[in-house]
């Protein structure tokens, strides 16, 4: 009996011992563990209290150090030594690059060959907004689905630093990585190597740069290389490329381009025409432009002119408002009766011109044709500003306020750099031409399919921005055009004097190539 007494009591303390243990968990994760911004603590607490039995090792990345030689080993221990130190570098672990070797300014993560679950991305999402100075992530075969993907990228808002992301060999099913560059994104530079990238991804991609309404304008370069991307794939991306002003550099080397999408390429460098919608959208914003223009211009007008101009519209009917044939006509033949009473009666009938009962409000014109006493008491209405808008010279101290002022009319022609629509246009042979894409400085198409044809094509654009720059002068300000074009490896004869013609307008302006006597310039690849 004393002995089952015993085993009784010693159940019943493990029970207790296990209670308590279950209640202690249970407080513990109920309670909200707060980042501290140093990754080695947070994410093994983090991985502890998800239940995560084993937990990736947090390093800081080595650097590349020339180690000194050392003696040759036995030749078992030598292989043994090297198939430890293989499959070291692929246990899962999360290395980390510091700012000033400070454990606290992680720059860049870097995660390879393990599977990144669920569980554990909720965890990234808790320790990476804490990093402030995280400005990379590389994450490099970790099993990302389309589920996953679509969870890390609501993770980026939360790191405002975050420019550059890397995911290389990762395909997913459904194609998509067109959520990593919304119109709203901060990423900067984006790497999709080897993820089996085809047509129909490239087309989602294509949207993601650039459509009738919406153009990402944060992304600097794109590379796209070692994918499945044909000539329907370039053509979507040339469609991307269209009206899209913020990208700088695109690889789209190891792909499966022929000469017809190296020719949708080459198409969007130089001057190309728009289509009937894009047509009627760049006249559609020239008018809400040309209005908006307008309304600046009656902002600018003295304090009373511009206060009967309110007063005006609010007592006209509805039908009446957006008429500006009546505004125009309306101080003209007043200018006339005006003309021809006496001088005593003008002053009267000026004070009349832009009351509401007469519906008359001075336009620019008219304005500007008034007599001198008029515009001597218009003068002493106006602000300091408004008076060098009216007689272009000023006092000295005037003309530092003049330094300072026009800064603000200049803010609203970022529009033009935001929608290219409103770029000067030519017009020839009933079409309207946009001088191309100008922007994207480096473009690379190395080992795909291009023949003598696509060269072609490529020369052709060349060509075009060559005498552009002409025109404009080595000091012009503005885009600047392709400085390095790279089409080594395709399908051409080495001796091809279309490619050679190409180096030859090419090598001046690449900044990479090395400058030094003819036989090495023209070894250069382009």
């Amino acid at each position: 009996m004393g002995k089952k007494s015993e085993r009784a009591a010693k159940e019943r303390a493990a029970a207790i011992a296990l209670e308590e243990e279950a209640k202690s968990a249970a407080r513990h994760s109920d309670e909200e563990y707060q980042c501290t911004g140093l990754l080695e603590q947070d994410f093994p607490e983090l991985c502890a209290r998800a239940g995560l039995t084993y937990i990736p090792r947090v390093t800081v990345r080595p650097r590349a150090v020339s180690l000194p030689e050392e003696p040759e080993a036995a030749e078992g221990q030598a292989s043994a030594t090297h198939i430890q130190s293989k499959y070291a570098y692929f246990r899962p672990r999360i290395q980390t690059e510091l700012e000033l070797d400070d454990p606290k300014s992680v720059r860049e993560v870097f995660m390879r060959g393990w599977k990144i679950e669920d569980k554990m991305l909720g965890i990234f999402s808790k320790c990476l907004p804490a990093l402030g100075n995280l400005q990379a992530l590389h994450l490099w075969k970790v099993g990302l689905t389309d589920l996953l993907l679509s969870s890390l990228v609501s993770i980026f808002p939360s790191c405002p630093n975050l420019k550059t992301l890397s995911l290389e060999g990762n395909p997913l099913p459904e194609g998509s990585f067109y959520k990593l560059i919304p119109e709203d994104s901060t990423l900067a530079h984006v790497s999709l190597r080897n993820n089996s990238i085809d047509d129909a991804a490239a087309w989602q991609l294509g949207q993601a740069l650039s459509t009738l309404t919406t153009a990402n304008r944060s992304l600097v370069s794109l590379t796209l290389s070692f994918n499945h991307i044909g000539d329907v794939g370039a053509d979507h991306i040339a469609q991307g490329l269209r009206l899209n002003r913020s990208l700088l550099s695109l690889s789209l080397a190891h792909n499966r381009i022929r000469d017809e999408g190296a020719a949708r390429l080459a198409e969007v460098l130089g001057p190309f025409a728009l289509t009937h919608t894009e047509v009627v959208e760049r006249r559609r914003l020239l008018l809400e432009k040309e209005s908006q223009e307008r309304s600046r211009v009656v902002r600018m007008l003295p304090g009373p002119w511009c206060q009967q101009r309110h007063e005006v519209k609010a007592d006209r009917p509805s039908s009446l408002v957006s008429n500006t044939t009546i505004d125009k006509l309306q101080p003209t033949k007043q200018g006339k009766n005006m003309a021809k009473k006496k001088e005593p009666q003008k002053k009267e009938e000026r004070g009349q011109v832009g009351s509401p009962s007469l519906g008359g409000v001075p336009s620019g014109p008219a304005f500007t044709t008034a007599k001198k006493e008029d515009v001597k008491q218009a003068k002493k209405t106006l602000t300091t500003p408004e008076q060098k808008i009216v007689r272009g010279k000023g006092a000295k101290s005037g003309n530092k306020e003049k330094r300072n002022q026009p800064l603000e009319p200049e803010v609203p022609e970022l529009t033009e750099i935001m929608n290219p629509l409103l770029e000067q246009a030519e017009h020839r042979e009933g079409k309207v031409f946009l001088p191309g894409n100008h922007v994207l400085i480096n473009l690379n198409l190395t080992r795909n399919q291009i023949t003598e044809q696509g060269l072609r094509a490529f020369l052709a654009a060349v060509e075009s921005q060559q005498q552009q720059w002409s025109k404009a002068g080595a000091g012009a300000k503005g885009q600047t055009g392709l400085l390095r074009l790279s089409l080594g490896k395709n399908h051409f004869p080495a001796e091809s004097e279309t490619f050679a013609r190409i180096q030859e307008l090419m090598l001046p302006r690449d900044p990479l190539a090395k400058q030094g006597p003819k036989d090495e310039e023209q070894s250069v690849p382009t």
